[in-house]
């Protein structure tokens, strides 16, 4: 077996994905860099021991192979990243039952799968760490990603549960939720429904896009860098961190609003910073 710790990243094809794998790789770390298409892939290939394979989380024959083909590759797995997903932006009145469960079927029962095929080998060498990449949105609601942000919603209780569940078997489990990373590739991987539906819903939709997207881009979000995000994932897998780390300029304001009064004080905050007032509706 070898001496260089191994861990297995979903969606490293792009974004932070990618930057995680590079994160890992420089850090003397062996690379299972796993994604859909790896047929497409040029940059990862090119490094020392990474092996870029296939893995769909929504198919999980893909997530038994891909595990295999690290194990016979490296010699072990130590560290599994869920960093798989994509987004959707839209009203729930503007959002399809396609859209809902296939975010869903990605964002969540992908990451379960994946987890529940890892924690068996991580349980038998006695230790290792499982890592959820899940978002700002999986910590508070945002408008226009209500669909979005319950996919995130449920991985942080997963992630929250599954840590209590893995602490006496010697395995860390932590979350890892970004802010608004709007220059990653992230925002290729999202579908946008915005104009969809009656022109009265839609036009109402875009006016709400325009204005959370000022908000965001003043707090910082367009600036942020999905390396800052692997390495707070890297530091997860490493060494002692909390089950939950924000992550981004916006993410550290929006969580110093989440510690000062009750929930819904919280919510009258965000709410006054993200919608427009009564009269641009």
């Amino acid at each position: 077996m070898s001496d260089r710790r191994t861990v297995l990243i979903t969606g490293c094809s792009t974004g932070i994905g990618r930057a995680t794998a590079r994160t890992f790789q420089r850090r003397g770390w062996s690379v299972i860099a796993s994604m859909r298409r790896p047929e497409r892939e040029r940059e990862l290939k090119a490094l020392d021991h990474v092996l870029v394979t296939r893995l769909d989380v929504t198919d999980p024959e893909s997530i038994v192979e891909a595990i295999r083909a690290g194990q016979d590759r490296f010699g072990r797995l130590d560290c599994l990243v869920n960093n798989a997903g994509f987004g959707g932006h839209a009203l729930l009145e503007q959002s399809t039952d396609e859209m809902v469960r296939g975010m869903y079927e990605t964002n969540v029962f992908g990451a379960i799968n994946a987890t529940r095929e890892v924690l068996p080998i991580l349980r038998r060498r006695n230790g290792g760490s499982v890592i959820n990449v899940t978002s700002m949105g999986g910590l508070m609601g945002l408008p226009l990603d209500s669909v979005y942000c319950s996919t995130k919603f449920a991985m942080e209780g997963f992630t929250e549960a599954l840590a209590l569940e893995c602490r006496p078997l010697g395995i860390r489990v932590s979350s890892v939720a970004p802010g608004a990373y709007l220059t990653t590739a992230f925002q290729a991987n999202t579908v946008d429904a915005l104009d969809s539906g009656a022109p009265e819903l839609a036009a109402y939709a875009r006016r709400l896009r325009a204005h959370v997207q000022r908000a965001v881009s003043s707090g910082g979000g367009t600036t942020a860098d999905p390396a800052e995000v692997a390495d707070v994932i890297y530091r997860c897998a490493t060494s002692d961190m909390p089950v939950r780390n924000s992550v981004g300029r916006d993410a550290e304001m929006l969580m110093g609003l989440m510690g000062k009064g009750s929930r819904q004080a919280f919510v009258d905050q965000v709410a006054a910073m993200l919608l427009p007032p009564a009269e641009e509706e």
